[in-house]
């Protein structure tokens, strides 16, 4: 394809001109777990039965959120015809954007919040090629892949947060979109299982009780896709600081087959799938997750690279199997929105994308699974909620808007005296969360002395991640600016007032991510600093590179 023939089709080579700063990466640790056996890494390549159901699938997580990227990439400069696009519109799948009982509100900004799923099937013969255990065929699809990807409503910043898919959370109810079939919510459940109970709706509803933050869309891709996504970009570097054999040894079934030497080099095809699948050698799952992050950057930084899209076959078929691959909430599921999506993904400079993994702790039922963070995961949350990025490039910026911002519009607050707030103790962060007891009384009388008489405590406790003041929606202007008029008390940021047809007054949920004093600090600490197990990695840090574990390193000369 000509260069005048790609402009005509809409492709803008200045959309991929990125001039990147020096980044810092800030390196996290895990929680130290020992890897366990992982049944479905079973290392299996043998061929299946046609087409079906997707079910579980733990490996290759990643590789699906990868995909996903780089096929929202891909449409996002397949600018040809209307005919063309029609028929990339007819090839995507669209499901219900919320099958869950979720009532988080959207901020009244601008950012987006986009769910990208991995959900493996093993029902397919090119997806029973791929290897991982047979036995799971006709089993209902599980999130393997969880991540929250988070665009600031400027569009200077981008985060993209993985969930372990072994974290235990609660699942609200959830009714399946396509068979009608209600399950009763759980409070104490293994988060990957949400996708079985009502499809990625349900998964949505998850998160968002989880994190508070309000999720605009989701996208889904099975991992068969992966594979004929993983050359697109013509391959990614990466780096291992020992020589890598992630193998089956007499501790540990299966492994991904990856068989690397020691530095720097590129990968493509099935490598690339084995590394993005690799969990034994990287130590842990937290560890799996940080390769992936690391894939995922050098893909971005490659793509800004190259021009690899003035091929016309080329650029056909990627956008072909972009749009075959993919499952999107309904109301994104045009190639139109999905372009536009695409747009802005590509407008953020490398240097201000921060690839981390939620703060876990082990869970104490179960050493194999996880658990949030009971300090440390509410302040990503609470960074998510308020819009606030995970680097600190934009801090001065922000500050400086920030005391330009012009005062809401709106009606003035009633007198404090005839305001009455419910002060509720959210401080748990999660149902298996421990509550800071008598918390909600405190945040009561500190109201009561600003002149909010009817403050009071309410008994009943309401776990949240992050700290919130809802007010009814039948008060409309008038509720919010009351509820503006609490939050200026503790100086809590506007971001945290929501509009709810669940309260019958102003009411102050105190989250995990305010334990302690009467003015809030969650959103004010807007330096960028992130518990080390967050593991975070920024976009532009091209030096990163992977410790192997002991048992999984090989000497290239014995072969």
């Amino acid at each position: 394809m000509t260069d005048s023939r790609v402009r005509d089709l809409g492709w803008d080579d200045s959309l991929y001109d990125d001039h990147p700063r020096d980044g810092a990466e800030r390196r996290g640790a895990d929680t130290g777990r020992t890897p366990h056996p992982d049944p479905e890494d079973d290392g299996d390549d043998g061929a299946g039965p046609p087409r079906g159901p997707r079910p579980k699938r733990r490996g290759r997580r990643i590789a699906r959120w990868t995909a996903i990227t780089l096929a929202v990439l891909i449409l996002g400069t397949a600018g040809a015809g209307y005919a063309y696009y029609e028929h990339l519109s007819d090839n995507i799948r669209k499901g219900k954007r919320n099958s869950g009982d979720s009532d988080v509100a959207k901020a009244p900004t601008n950012a987006m919040n986009v769910l990208l799923l991995g959900a493996d099937g093993r029902n397919s013969a090119e997806n029973l090629k791929l290897g991982g255990a047979k036995y799971t065929k006709g089993d209902p699809p599980r999130a393997d892949v969880i991540m929250l990807l988070h665009i600031s409503a400027d569009r200077s910043n981008m985060s993209v947060v993985s969930i372990p898919r072994d974290t235990r959370v609660p699942i609200p109810e959830c009714t399946d979109p396509e068979t009608g079939r209600k399950f009763a919510a759980t409070t104490h459940a293994i988060i990957n299982e949400s996708l079985m109970r009502g499809g990625p709706g349900c998964t949505l509803a998850t998160v968002q009780n989880l994190t508070k933050v309000y999720i605009d869309h989701w996208m889904t891709i099975d991992f068969a896709g992966v594979v004929k996504m993983a050359d697109a970009v013509g391959g990614v570097d990466v780096c291992v600081r020992q020589p890598v054999w992630d193998h089956p040894t007499p501790q540990q079934p299966g492994g991904s087959g990856l068989k690397l030497k020691a530095g720097t080099q590129k990968i493509t095809g099935k490598t690339a799938l084995q590394w993005l699948r690799t969990r034994h050698a990287f130590e842990s799952d937290l560890g799996r997750a940080r390769a992936q992050h690391m894939y995922m950057n050098s893909m971005v930084r490659e793509l800004r690279s190259q021009n690899v899209f003035t091929d016309a076959g080329r650029l056909g078929d990627l956008a072909e199997a972009a749009t075959n691959a993919l499952q999107v909430s309904e109301e994104i599921g045009t190639p139109k929105k999905l372009f536009d999506l695409g747009m802005q993904l590509k407008s953020v400079p490398s240097d201000r994308i921060t690839m981390l993994t939620m703060p876990p702790v082990t869970d104490t039922e179960n050493d194999q699974h996880y658990m949030p963070d009971p300090v440390a995961a509410p302040k990503v949350w609470s960074r998510l909620v308020h819009d606030l990025p995970f680097d600190d490039k934009g801090k001065k910026k922000a500050e400086k808007k920030a005391e330009k911002k012009p005062v809401e519009s709106g009606p003035a607050a009633r007198p404090a005296a005839d305001v009455p707030v419910a002060v509720v103790n959210g401080t748990a962060g999660d149902a298996a969360g421990t509550p800071v007891n008598g918390r909600a009384g405190i945040l009561a009388q500190a109201l009561v002395g600003s002149g909010f008489g009817q403050a009071k405590a309410v008994g009943t406790a309401q776990p949240s991640a992050a700290s919130v003041i809802e007010y009814p929606a039948a008060e409309g202007a008038q509720g919010r600016s009351d509820a503006l008029a609490v939050a200026k008390v503790f100086k809590l940021p506007a971001g945290v007032v929501k509009e709810s047809s669940h309260v019958g007054s102003v009411t102050l949920v105190v989250g995990a991510d305010w334990r302690d004093g009467t003015v809030f600090q969650g959103a004010a600490d807007d330096d960028g600093t992130l518990p080390k197990s967050a593991g975070a990695l920024n976009g532009a840090n091209d030096s990163a590179c992977m410790d192997v574990y002991r048992p999984y390193r090989w000497d290239p000369d014995l072969g």
